[in-house]
């Protein structure tokens, strides 16, 4: 059975990543929830120890929970692409290293296929939300959605690994994609009506 949230006014944003913070803050508008942001209420960002999405979100949800005494709401995303085995997956924001450059990210994504040899250029992008409660209650979900990669980076919109990513049926990048029609289809998108649909309409 999973516990209502319907009657949260505030949440806590466990993430210090300026674009996720952006696009969660758009998708809960319509409920009208105070969010507040973990880095400016002086929360640490804990350390990623997870071996999984889900893991990682869950961990750093029950955290800002904690420290804050609020339900919190934590997303760990990334890119996995099929010609490097799944990476850099979980790992995705450390490839952006400690100053977050993802066009050097993005570079590496491109050098490392080139040296694969291979010629497969799919690729999905994996979102895990967790909403926990003070009490250690935690709530789950993930969503996912798939495409191609494409070089040389394309469009200056969204964040992260966006311009290099051509989700399947389209012909621009979730880069160049106008910000309402990338929350229609992104990953977080999926990850977010499973939440809102389990948390927020019953």
């Amino acid at each position: 059975m999973h516990r209502s949230a319907r009657h949260e006014t505030r949440l806590v944003l466990a993430s210090h990543n300026a674009g996720k913070l952006r696009e969660i803050a758009d998708l809960l508008r319509p409920f009208h929830i105070d969010v507040a942001n973990a880095g400016a209420l002086g929360l640490p960002e804990p350390e990623e120890t997870g071996a999984t999405f889900a893991e990682n979100a869950e961990l750093k949800a029950r955290a800002a929970a904690t420290a804050s005494g609020m339900a919190a709401l934590s997303d760990d995303s990334g890119l996995c692409v099929a010609g490097l085995r799944g990476q850099p997956g979980i790992y995705s924001a450390r490839w952006a290293g400690p100053d977050k450059d993802f066009g050097a990210a993005m570079k590496r994504v491109e050098t490392e296929l080139k040296s694969t040899g291979s010629a497969d250029r799919r690729a999905f992008f994996v979102c895990a939300l967790s909403l926990c409660w003070p009490d250690g209650h935690c709530e789950t979900f993930q969503g996912e959605v798939h495409g191609q990669l494409v070089f040389p980076p394309r469009g200056a919109r969204g964040f992260g690994y966006d311009p290099i990513f051509l989700p399947d049926g389209y012909d621009i990048t979730f880069g160049e994609m106008d910000p309402d029609a990338k929350h229609a289809i992104s990953h977080r998108a999926h990850a977010f009506k499973q939440m809102i649909d389990a948390c927020f309409t019953r």
